[in-house]
């Protein structure tokens, strides 16, 4: 039987935030019937107006506040809500870490788990942390304009200042939308399938200083493209790298298949925990190297390795944790599926005199079952999975291996939750606090380091 929801679209009320949820927003209960509202914290009163009703929750917007969280930061610019860039910046910076703490340990207790949560570790500078941007060009008012989407939506907001961007970057990222328009290159239109530049991406070496700009475009080769390269590099000293990225595919994907250099080199150079590291355009690099390096050195202490020991890096990318890990392991043996990572990987080995890894391309799960049967026998696997998680193959293999520990590196605590639960009826238990990382100030998103250890 259908129950009816105690509210109606358009009806105003008065309620007080209880919550927030994963994604920071406000949550207000009206007969246990859940109300998620954006920009209100725990605590505050208002007066709010429903805009859309499910059967098991809805939406409102705040009309109007009673009362105010005194975790309210006043002076914030709407525009990072909008576009999603910064959703949780009207919280201040202490709250948000203990949001972060809270959304961990909330989700393992709803799983009937209870689980020691460390206080998450912060940044002294909450701002300006991202190596890495990727903007969308568009044509308004017949002006070529860089700046991010309106949320939920391909309506461009022309944004100079991303405010959690190095500030290099989004200078950067500005110069470039300005030769572009010099040489009235167009902005890719969605609808016609027209036009040229679809996104600019910039990355920037934390410690380096190196460039990369990657302009994506619809076509094989951009107009006037001798005379643009070189405006960009003499407008920008630091730029080392300038890459073409054709994607001619009607898609929301960023980026295509083909790559070519168009000045410089193919890659950027930037360290981390003291190792040095080629990062080109499509390899997945960490985007704040400050926390990084936070998180990456808890896992390998957290591995507790003596010098002695076989390690597995699943989900290795351009082998930023194998090669951190084979200075203290006997051998590490690391898996990504994307081939462009591995061959940084193997280049990145050999820069740093690392002989003790081997590299493998192929997806994590399928080449654990391959070590498996191989015989490979690790002493400590380390997972740093994308958002969706483990693979239960993966997880079945890990066990079958029988390692004394796994590491997991989490960007998403509902996943962690769900595989931890998997590794527990498979025989291991969870070791010591989980340590929330805040690699991602402003925005809801949290890292963790877990220790499962085999009982």
């Amino acid at each position: 039987m259908k129950t009816k929801a105690p509210v109606a679209k358009n009806e105003r009320l008065d309620v007080t935030i209880a919550d927030l949820t994963y994604q920071g927003m406000g949550v207000a209960k009206v007969d246990d019937f859940p109300l998620f509202i954006e920009n209100a914290l725990p605590g505050e009163e208002l007066t709010i107006q429903v805009t859309k009703v499910q059967s098991h929750y809805g939406f409102a917007r705040a009309v109007a506040w009673k009362s105010e969280s005194p975790d309210r930061v006043k002076d914030v610019d709407k525009t990072y809500r909008q576009t999603g860039i910064a959703p949780l910046q009207h919280l201040a910076y202490p709250a948000q870490l203990k949001f972060k703490q809270h959304q961990i340990a909330e989700l393992f207790s709803k799983d009937h788990q209870d689980v020691d949560v460390a206080p998450t570790l912060g940044m002294d500078n909450p701002t300006q942390y991202r190596n890495k941007a990727q903007v969308p060009v568009r044509m308004i008012k017949g002006q070529l304009e860089t700046g991010f989407y309106r949320q939920h939506s391909h309506d461009l907001i022309p944004l100079t200042d991303f405010y959690i961007q190095d500030p290099a970057i989004d200078a950067a990222i500005i110069k470039v939308r300005d030769i572009l328009r010099q040489f009235e290159i167009p902005a890719y239109n969605e609808i016609s399938d027209k036009g040229v530049i679809r996104n600019i991406m910039v990355r920037r070496g934390y410690y380096s200083h190196e460039m990369m700009i990657v302009l994506i475009s619809r076509t094989q080769k951009l107009p006037s493209q001798a005379q643009l390269v070189d405006q960009i590099h003499q407008a920008l000293p630091e730029v080392t790298s300038i890459v073409l990225n054709v994607n001619a595919k009607k898609t929301n994907v960023i980026m295509g298949n083909v790559t070519r250099t168009l000045y410089g080199k193919p890659t950027i150079e930037d360290s981390l925990l003291g190792l040095t590291f080629a990062i080109s355009a499509r390899s997945f690099y960490q985007v704040n190297p400050q926390q990084t390096e936070k998180l990456y050195q808890m896992a390998i202490d957290k591995a507790g390795l003596t010098g002695e020991e076989t390690v597995i890096d699943a989900y290795c990318g351009i082998g930023t944790i194998s090669l951190a890990l084979a200075k203290h392991a006997k051998q590490v043996y690391g898996v990504d599926v994307v081939s462009e990572a591995i061959e940084d990987a193997k280049v990145n080995a050999q820069k740093n005199h690392l002989s003790n890894v081997t590299f493998e391309i192929n997806k994590a799960e399928y080449q654990m079952a391959k070590w498996q049967e191989d015989g490979v026998k690790p002493d400590v696997v380390v997972v740093d999975p994308p958002r969706k998680g483990l693979a239960e193959s993966l997880i079945d293999s890990t066990a079958k291996m029988g390692p004394k520990k796994v590491v997991y590196v989490s960007c998403n605590p509902a996943t962690l939750v769900r595989d931890v639960t998997r590794f527990q009826e498979l025989g291991y238990e969870i070791d010591g606090p989980i340590q929330p990382v805040d690699q991602f100030p402003q925005t809801p998103h949290v890292e963790s380091v877990t220790v499962l250890v085999k009982k």
